[in-house]
């Protein structure tokens, strides 16, 4: 079984940063792609990024192309996710996920989940 944990979150002004991370167990988690969601107040759960751990590839979200950055250490089984220039919109509960094989941004297609950390950004 796979277990995610992220951690990370919390409330920060628009303009600034986090750092979330997501934390791993699995014997293969070079087999896995990892990708973070997020769902908003009153809003549908979205593909935000995701990274594939066998061959690095990723996919990134429009809206937070040029400001988001995931990256991943093999080492530790850990997923990060910079977060820069933050945003009000950027404010939801994010999570992290994971699935065998190729990076997709489809919610449905990741088998296991984390619990989420909460991301507040202030106008």
């Amino acid at each position: 079984e796979v277990q995610l944990v992220e951690s990370g979150g919390g409330l920060v002004q628009a303009g600034g940063s986090l750092r979330l991370s997501c934390a791993v167990s699995v014997f293969t988690f070079d087999d896995y792609a990892i990708g973070w969601f997020r769902q908003g107040p009153g809003r549908e759960r979205e593909g935000v990024s995701c990274i594939s751990n066998s061959d690095g590839s990723t996919y990134y979200a429009d809206s937070v192309k040029g400001r988001f950055t995931v990256s991943s250490d093999n080492a530790k089984n850990t997923v990060y996710l910079q977060m820069n220039s933050l945003k009000p919109e950027d404010t939801a509960v994010y999570y992290c996920a994971a699935r065998r094989g190729v990076v997709v941004d489809t919610a449905n297609q990741y088998a296991y989940w984390g619990q989420g950390t909460q991301v507040t950004v202030s106008s």
